[in-house]
């Protein structure tokens, strides 16, 4: 006979420790007599996450099955894990006798430990019983079954066998019961004894059902939230007002147990590999060969850009070998202007083209595989064309991390758009977790485990080797490529991270882009304003803004660079190929209608569809230096009339003297006196004062109607371009 609740009692009392040393009614446990088991063939990244709970808590843990072959059957998708059993079984014959030990069991891959042995052992001993199971609302794996419980008043009804915590001699004795296969069910056989009334008295067994020790999230997601105390994170049940110790992601629920294992306890990182060093200083030797992968898989704004940043990463590029694919025809001048530099820098290159025809999923593959494929090669690391990666650094930063899966967080300017997903809908696809927010902006910063990545990830060469050794990992059917990637990582244990501890870049908006335009970035201001303004604005403009730079050549009138010569250079380009220039005269009838006092030889941006972009221009850059420079004066920056003017000796070479229909104008030099033209300047009458050597991007501001009386002087040679807004007409 197994003794009753109330000859327990002896047994706790071998778990206080030594009389006197705590309060009489507060005895100290005794955590030494804890043995922890899991059971794990492999050291997965789920084991090692739980491992460094079981070390954060000081647990004392014995892995049974390590290095041996799995013959327990495909538990995830349908019974199995008697193998679990037959270990437990052989364990327990050691500790058949140790009355004073007492045992939890629970799995490895999918379970972390939210609670030290010491709170352990107390909420056993509250149940006073000899073995302890967990509970669900599933009767798995025999719904059959359900009418045989007991029933509850509250909580969760049923058996499941993931996580147990009794007394050493009871758990043999339940163990010894296992004559099975290695892939029977090892929660059917528990279950059999659980529900037979004479069993469970004899063991001394119960369930958990309030989840105060073991919380099984598959059912039981809505029940669970964080609760953020000042040193940790506690996962409590808040249906039952519970912290339970053990976290089992069991069923489909392991993406929700990789969310709330970012936070429980603390995050952590693997050993060995580069995982923790100082890469700064190592030789070029010492650091790891990498292969980047880059991906033009669609018309992306501002690729010459993406290109250039590709030769300055702050890293040896002797270790460094480049494939690049580009599905576009339209960026094949970017990418052939770019090719020499790269290749001189890349220890080696390989670039595919439009002409083979590759799919995204198929070029991927192939890239993927020649590092696979390279025992040489450490990482692989793959590298869309709409990820702008600032951080010369990155890929030092993502090694250092040491994680078989890791990507820097990316996302759109000012919006919530980023490379990575933290939950997955029912069906797979994007749903926003709880944090999502907090991370994209960094109120949260650390290295997290999520269900999806994008665009820019490091892979362990190694993993590629192993678990990853199926060469077509990006395609599968009716799936995009970076899906297939992700659930094929999934599938296989591996977890998927993103690092937010930097400032990485940005993800460039891709859409919309008119590729019929000749240069369709300078379009872009609004959708990727950062982008715009590193390659349009100026690189002192910045000191504008500081009261630097700005000259003041006439009274009231004020000089001060504002756009980078390729603003100047693709303006006029676009204007020249629309080819429709007024000579004077306009037929618009809005443009006629005495907002241009005197007629010049232009096109206006609306006429080849650049007025919306401009206008933003002169809200963003325009009125701030405006307001500085006029104090007491706010603007709208509105401008009826935008428009490039062109001199040229035999056609309009001058302008006669008139008042411009604004509050003020800014007229902005698009070429270069000397080279491209003679002559020219402008000349304000009521000062006599004259600005005769314009600066290509340089804008000469001034009032308008009244005061400013102005004229334009003559162009003497070649063509002299300059860009006009009347502002707040």
């Amino acid at each position: 006979m197994e003794p009753s609740p109330a000859a327990l009692l002896p047994l706790a009392a071998l778990l206080l420790g030594v009389p006197g040393s705590a309060p009489r009614d507060r005895p100290a446990l005794n955590a030494d007599n804890l043995l922890l088991i899991t059971a794990a063939t492999e050291q997965t990244e789920g084991y090692e996450r739980f491992m460094h709970t079981a070390r954060y808590f000081n647990y004392t843990v014995k892995t049974l099955g390590l290095g041996e072959e799995w013959r327990g059957g495909d538990v995830a998708r349908t019974v199995g894990g008697g193998q679990k059993v037959r270990w437990l079984k052989e364990e327990m014959a050691k500790h058949a006798e140790r009355e004073d030990l007492v045992v939890m069991f629970v799995d490895s891959y999918d379970v972390v430990l939210a609670g030290g042995p010491v709170g352990l052992l107390r909420k056993f001993l509250a149940f006073e019983s000899r073995v302890v199971f967990s509970a669900e609302g599933f009767c798995w794996p025999e719904w059959g079954l359900a009418e045989r419980y007991p029933p509850v008043s509250t909580g969760k009804r049923f058996l499941n066998s993931g996580g147990f915590i009794g007394f050493a001699p009871a758990v043999h004795r339940v163990v010894q019961r296992w004559k099975y296969k290695d892939d029977d069910d090892d929660q059917l056989f528990y279950t059999h004894i659980y529900l037979d009334p004479g069993l469970r008295e004899k063991f001394g067994l119960a369930l958990d059902h309030k989840s105060k020790i073991f919380q099984n999230l598959n059912g039981a997601i809505d029940e669970v939230v964080l609760k953020f105390e000042r040193n940790r994170v506690r996962a409590r049940n808040v249906a039952y007002d519970t912290l339970p110790v053990v976290i089992h992601g069991n069923g489909p629920t392991k993406l929700q147990l990789n969310y709330l294992g970012n936070y429980i306890p603390n995050r952590w990182t693997y050993e060995g590999g580069w995982g923790g060093r100082d890469l700064s200083g190592p030789p070029e030797a010492a650091l790891p060969r990498v292969l980047v992968g880059v991906f033009i898989e669609q018309p992306t704004p501002f690729l010459p850009q993406f290109l250039q940043r590709l030769l300055g990463w702050a890293y040896p590029y002797a270790r460094l070998g480049l494939f690049l694919h580009n599905r576009e025809v339209f960026h094949e001048p970017h990418v052939q202007e770019a090719w020499e530099r790269l290749r001189g820098a890349f220890a080696h290159i390989k670039l595919v083209g439009p002409e083979e025809e590759l799919s995204q999923g198929e070029a991927r593959d192939m890239a993927m595989d020649i590092c696979r494929q390279d025992p040489d090669c450490d990482y692989y690391f793959t590298l869309d064309a709409d990820v702008a990666l600032t951080n010369p650094g990155t890929l030092r930063a993502l090694i250092r991390q040491n994680r078989k899966v890791i990507a820097p967080m990316v996302s759109r300017p000012g919006k919530l758009w980023s490379n990575f997903w933290g939950a997955l809908s029912p069906e797979g696809y994007y749903a926003r977790s709880e944090d999502y927010v907090e991370l994209v902006q960094g109120k949260r910063t650390g290295v997290w485990n999520v269900p999806y990545i994008s665009q820019a990830y490091l892979v362990r060469g190694e993993t590629l080797r192993s678990e990853l050794h199926d060469r077509s990992v990006f395609t599968l059917e009716e799936t995009d490529p970076d899906m297939a990637f992700c659930k094929n990582v999934r599938e296989r244990g591996i977890f998927l991270h993103i690092t937010n501890l930097e400032e990485f870049g940005h993800l460039v908006s891709t859409a919309p882009y008119n590729t019929s335009r000749r240069h369709p970035d300078l379009w872009q201001i609004s959708e990727n304003p950062l982008d715009w303004q590193e390659k349009y604005i100026h690189e002192n403009y910045s000191r504008v803004l500081r009261g630097e730079l700005v000259q003041q050549p006439c009274p009231d009138v004020y000089w001060f660079p504002v756009l980078a010569e390729p603003a100047c250079d693709e303006l006029v380009q676009e204007v020249e190929h629309y080819g429709i220039w007024s000579g004077g005269q306009h037929k618009d009838a809005r443009l006629a209608g005495g907002y241009e006092n005197v007629p010049t030889d232009d096109v206006h941006l609306q006429q080849v569809g650049l007025e919306g972009a401009w206008l933003v221009f002169l809200r963003e850059f325009i009125a701030p230096v405006a307001e500085a420079l006029y104090p007491g004066y706010a603007t709208q920056a509105r401008a009826l009339l935008n428009f490039v003017v062109r001199y040229r000796p035999e056609q309009q070479p001058a302008l006669r003297p008139h008042h411009d229909s604004s509050t003020f104008t800014i007229n902005i030099a698009l070429n270069s006196k000397g080279t491209d033209y003679e002559g020219g300047g402008c000349r304000f009458l009521r000062y006599s004062c004259s600005v005769t050597a314009p600066r290509k991007g340089w804008s000469l501001m001034h009032p308008g109607r009244l005061t400013h009386f102005h004229e334009g002087l003559p162009t003497t040679r070649g063509t002299r371009y300059i860009m006009v807004s009347f502002v707040d007409p």
